[in-house]
């Protein structure tokens, strides 16, 4: 008997950018599946939310003709069926309402929940979740400073690597964009000093201070590739060491469903990003893959043209006085100190007051500076956030061990009916 697997791709989204995404690789994504030894039956999961950029349904239904013709199937779940599945939900598996909005609905944790929850039902055996601003292609610089682009397999790797090394989780690498934070030029009206307070106060496992500034300094904010990775080389196991946990991001990020019961919940304070952090942190029993292979991020969709083939030859600083970036530096922003104060919480209790009461500090010195570089965005609302956020933190966390005690009853459940 011919060995099959049911792959299942998510987007969790509120850009139709998606539509081009899709359209753009899906002869990609099939072509990869010549290499594997079975069939693999693929599913796109598409789930949007129309209130997020203020968009028309009509908008995620321009998936091409050609894609159902070659049997790939495209799961749309729609605004209207999760507040249907909420309810039955509730009243099948004995879930108050409230459990059941804490883990499903829209949102960038929910969200996934919500792809996770369908993908199980649905008999998906690896669920592979991408975002709508990445492409599968790789820019590197070569010794004479020019770029070169490689495509990636995006999809037959992660399936790969799960199979031959019994992987929970497998994520993958990204180039670059990587952060939503624009070039800013240090002057006399915001120094060194005054970025550093800045960017260290809004910091998260992922973006340092020492990261961005070398980012800027040597590459006006774009991350390159590295060669070997994206020839396929250096893949290793995440191990938990030194207290840290096994990090990973929220694309780029493939799910073995197969052992249901290794993979977490995801989950973010209202409104905040980090719903991949706080996955991470409830990994220490999964077996997670740093596999090598790249999505180019384009985190300000200026390069949108990759997806026909056109491939730049220069990647230029994104400034920060450019139209639309400003607000969208803004809105990451906010969206990482929301979440802040709950991994400093995680990460040491004891501890919290004292650190958070410093990072409050350069809060608040940081975007009274940033702010001067903007003028229609208001940076300095930043420190009354987190510090709402801050006085919230323990409910937070609670919401945080809650929404995985539902998700550990929800999977149990749902794989006795599969």
């Amino acid at each position: 008997m011919e060995k099959e697997i049911n792959f299942g791709i998510g987007f969790v989204t509120g850009r139709s950018n998606v539509c081009k995404v899709i359209n753009s690789y899906y002869n990609d994504v099939l072509k990869q599946m010549e290499e594997y030894d079975g069939k693999v039956n693929i599913t796109f999961f598409i789930l949007y939310d129309l209130s997020y950029q203020y968009t028309k349904r009509t908008d995620f239904y321009n998936i091409i003709p050609d894609l159902y013709r070659k049997n790939i199937n495209v799961r749309y779940i729609t605004p209207e069926e999760i507040e249907i599945e909420k309810d039955l939900i509730s009243e099948k598996y004995n879930l108050s309402k409230d459990d059941v909005e804490l883990f499903i609905g829209h949102g960038h944790a929910k969200g996934r929940n919500t792809v996770m929850y369908y993908a199980l039902k649905e008999k998906i055996d690896y669920l592979l979740f991408w975002d709508d601003d990445e492409y599968p292609v790789a820019c590197m610089k070569n010794e004479n400073g020019k770029i070169e682009w490689k495509k990636q397999n995006n999809v037959i790797d992660h399936i790969k690597y799960i199979e031959k090394e019994n992987a929970n989780v497998t994520r993958a690498y990204h180039c670059g964009y990587i952060s939503p934070i624009p070039y800013i030029e240090c002057s006399e009206e915001v120094s060194e000093d005054d970025l550093k307070n800045f960017i260290e106060a809004i910091s998260n496992e992922l973006v340092t201070w020492d990261s961005i500034k070398k980012n800027f300094e040597e590459d006006g904010g774009v991350t390159f590739a590295d060669r070997n990775i994206a020839n396929g080389e250096g893949a290793f196991e995440v191990l938990a060491e030194n207290g840290e946990k096994k990090w990973v991001a929220g694309s780029t990020l493939c799910l073995n469903l197969k052992e249901i019961e290794k993979i977490p919940a995801f989950y973010n304070p209202p409104g905040a990003r980090g719903e991949d952090t706080f996955f991470s942190m409830m990994l220490d029993d999964a077996k997670v893959f740093r596999i090598p292979l790249y999505h180019f991020h384009d985190g300000f969709l200026k390069y949108t043209s990759i997806m026909k083939n056109r491939f730049p030859v220069k990647l230029r600083k994104i400034e920060s006085d450019e139209d639309s970036i400003e607000q969208r530096f803004l809105k990451a922003s906010i969206g990482w100190i929301k979440y802040k104060p709950l991994l400093m919480f995680i990460g040491n209790q004891e501890t919290y007051r004292e650190r958070i009461d410093k990072v409050l500090e350069k809060l608040e010195k940081g975007s009274k500076k940033i702010n001067q570089l903007f003028n229609n965005s208001d940076f300095s609302q930043l420190y009354n956030i987190m510090k709402e956020y801050d006085e919230n933190v323990e409910e937070h966390y609670q919401e945080f061990l809650d929404t995985n005690e539902i998700w550990n009853k929800l999977k149990i459940e749902v794989k006795k009916e599969i």
